[in-house]
């Protein structure tokens, strides 16, 4: 409890400068990003979902990670990464089939395990809204994916009146007694009417954590990490510009479903854009860079012995987007833009190894993946109950690599060796061309009720490690693949791109003043060439020889479909006016992807899963309890040996006193401490390593988690 101390004492010291700073007139933001989803989508009122900045800081001082905070939304589950790096998924297609943006920037794919995911560089303190569209989202939206769209802002630019000063700004610490986690955060903005700096800082760490009931210790899941950026913007006749930079550094991550563990990712970007409104339309402009060094160890679980592994990765963007108003009905959206990725992946050789040396192995060597991609949106307002959006875009992809080689060309590395050869013996330039479409009605036949109806085909290439990884010893390709399965994957040089239809539709009942509200969302996607796994061998251990419980797979197109429905609904079960009120909101979420080639269970599906939280506030009390309940997962893919796991229920008590701008927290997570397995979690390496023993990875047990903010 003394890291809990520590960090209420210095928040308390800071909370006196609310009393010294001027008083606040914010004028309406000038929205950052014109890829809105709820903008773009003219009146369909329920094709997207958003976490506001209040549903945010309900679950903040619980989790610094991003991807865990979307598990809220129906349709939106998480594959276990690190403490702060899971991996969403949009009604049971996985992060590397999204579009994720942060603050209108993509980030790419920069480790062969997916660990430095681009949620992984959020931190939920500082964000303002996540807003989610899956799968029939708008083109205007971004290209080269399957799944949909999720675009995590921070917060929009504020000015001060005329000869006025802006100083506003929001201090937070929290404290997690599972795993004795411990961090904080600041936001500062200093403004005038024209010029407004905002900087935002945070700190995070933790030990590993305790699963529930009697699954002890979960090895490999510390982690600490620091953010810090600098946003700038100007305001004029002309528009908008801004330009933001910012950095950020993890120590360590473990990983508990990983043969490896991250011992170091920095990462800098820098991030200009235009906003212009003018009489013919708008104009949006960004331009993004980022630099991003990584890489890969043991951590002290995963100890004796040490495998080094270096991930370099440049990436620049940009985008033009207009929008034109060619009539009181019709609006036309035109755009380009421009995605550039270089990869380097090598692992040095380890002294006084025989198996990793004496050469450098080098796995990916200065790949590259260029997309040029352009479309034109029509959006229609035909009465005021009915409205349409129609796309369609190109995206070209290009992709290549240099020659690679292995740590010897040994007996011991022969199955590498030779698999380098084979390689370099053949030409490694692809080329793709993406078509994407997407349509959706929207009819409003009274206020209470809205039905909306959406197809969309989407494409998307395979990534630089889907496509260029090469390895075929049991070592080298156990190195390969984001599914925390244990197993090793070998790369594809004929991999097609991927080609999804998806038929989805909604229907919405709102009471008056919605004091209650119903929403039901069945959909069903084809996937054509879906990126899955074909079976290569059995794997025995690098040195003795023996049976592993481990397989050797190869990426591969396959046919998949998934079929599905998400449930959500609220009502307000007490009005006791602006400061007073209690409401009961739950959702449901059923999907089932299924592979059409071998007649199996797709991996990482999320079975049937029911959540229900009842939230009441008076004066300065909020309180609320949650309450989680997942079925058994009993459809699991045989080819990765995907554990099963059983059904249990989650219950989460919340407690706040808000005084002034001051707010003190507490919660308990997992209030009964229960014993579970996660479903998406994988199997747990980190334990395998120091027992023998092959488990799933269990979740957290209980915690008891305190936070303190204060704004000014």
């Amino acid at each position: 409890m003394l890291s809990l101390r520590v960090l209420l004492a210095a928040s308390s010291a800071l909370l006196p400068l609310a009393a010294h700073a001027q008083d606040a007139t914010q004028l309406p933001p000038v929205d950052a990003d014109a890829a809105n989803p709820v903008d773009n989508v003219g009146t369909a009122p329920i094709t997207g979902q958003e976490l506001t900045r209040e549903a945010i800081k309900r679950r903040q001082n619980a989790t610094s990670d991003t991807g865990d905070l979307l598990r809220q939304l129906p349709g939106v589950s998480a594959n276990s990464g690190g403490g702060f790096s899971s991996m969403p998924t949009l009604r049971g297609l996985s992060q590397q089939r999204l579009r994720i943006t942060v603050d209108g920037a993509p980030i790419d794919l920069s480790c062969p395990n997916d660990m430095n995911t681009p949620l992984s560089y959020t931190v939920p303190q500082t964000i303002e809204s996540i807003r989610v569209v899956p799968g029939v989202a708008p083109v205007s939206m971004g290209g080269d994916n399957i799944g949909g769209i999720i675009s995590v802002e921070s917060v929009a630019p504020r000015f001060a009146a005329d000869g006025a000063t802006l100083v506003t700004g929001e201090v937070s610490t929290f404290y997690r007694s599972n795993g004795d986690g411990f961090g904080g955060s600041a936001l500062l903005t200093v403004a005038n009417a024209n010029l407004s700096a905002t900087y935002t800082g945070s700190y995070t760490q933790a030990q590993q954590y305790k699963a529930g009931g009697d699954l002890g210790r979960v090895r490999s899941t510390e982690y600490a990490k620091t953010d810090h950026a600098l946003a700038l913007a100007l305001q004029n006749d002309a528009g908008l510009f801004k330009l933001k930079g910012g950095y950020h550094f993890s120590p360590y991550e473990g990983f508990a479903n990983q043969a490896m563990d991250m011992v170091s990712n920095k990462s800098w970007f820098l991030n200009a854009g235009y906003d212009g409104e003018f009489d013919w339309g708008s104009v949006k402009f960004t331009a993004d860079y980022r630099d991003t060094d990584h890489e890969m160890n043991f951590l002290e679980d995963k100890l004796p012995g040490a495998m080094p592994m270096i991930t370099e990765v440049h990436t620049f963007s940009t985008a033009l987007k207009l929008e034109l108003p060619v009539s009181a009905r019709d609006k036309l959206r035109i755009g380009g833009e421009y995605h550039h990725q270089w990869l380097n992946d090598y692992w040095p050789p380890v002294a006084g190894n025989m198996m990793m040396g004496p050469n450098t192995f080098v796995n990916i060597n200065g790949g590259t993946r260029d997309r040029i991609g352009g479309f034109a949106e029509w959006e229609a307002h035909w009465s005021d109950t009915l409205s349409s959006v129609i796309g369609a875009r190109l995206d070209h992809v290009r992709m290549n690599t240099g020659q690679v080689q292995p740590y010897s060309t040994s007996m011991m590395n022969m199955a590498d060796a030779t698999a380098a050869n084979a390689f370099n013996a053949v030409g490694h330039k692809r080329t793709d061309n993406n078509w994407s479409a997407s349509a959706l009605l929207s009819y409003a036949p009274t206020s209470g009720v809205a039905i909306e109806l959406g197809y969309a085909h989407k494409a998307r290439s395979p990534n630089i490690y889907e496509r260029y990884t090469w390895g075929r010893g049991t070592m080298a390709s156990r190195m390969i693949g984001w599914y925390g399965d244990g197993n090793g994957y070998v790369g594809n040089l004929n991999l097609k791109p991927e080609r999804a239809d998806t038929v989805s539709a909604a229907i919405e009942f709102k009471g008056t003043d919605n004091a209650w509200s119903l929403r039901l969302s069945p959909y069903y996607t084809h996937v054509n060439d879906y990126i899955d796994a074909a079976f290569v061998k059995n794997l025995t251990h690098p040195m003795s020889g023996l049976p592993m419980p481990f397989v050797q797979l190869q990426f591969a197109n396959q046919k998949a479909e998934f079929v599905g429905v998400d449930v959500s609904g609220q009502v307000e079960l007490w009005d006791g006016g602006k400061d007073a009120g209690t409401r009961l909101s739950g959702s449901l979420s059923w999907v089932r992807g299924q592979n059409l080639s071998d007649h199996a269970p797709l991996y990482h599906q999320m079975p049937l899963n029911v959540k229900v939280a009842l939230d009441h506030h008076q004066g300065p009390i909020e309180a609320g309890i949650d309450l989680e309940w997942v079925a058994e997962k009993t459809r699991v893919d045989a080819t990765r040996n995907e554990p099963v796991t059983s059904a249990y229920a989650l219950v989460n008590l919340r407690l706040a006193y808000n005084l002034g701008p001051v707010k003190l927290s507490v919660e308990a997570e997992n209030l009964f401490d229960k014993g579970y397995n996660l479903p998406l979690g994988g199997v747990s390496l980190g334990d395998y390593k120091a027992t023998g023993v092959l488990r799933p990875v269990p979740g957290r047990g209980r915690s008891v988690n305190f936070g303190l903010s204060a704004s000014f």
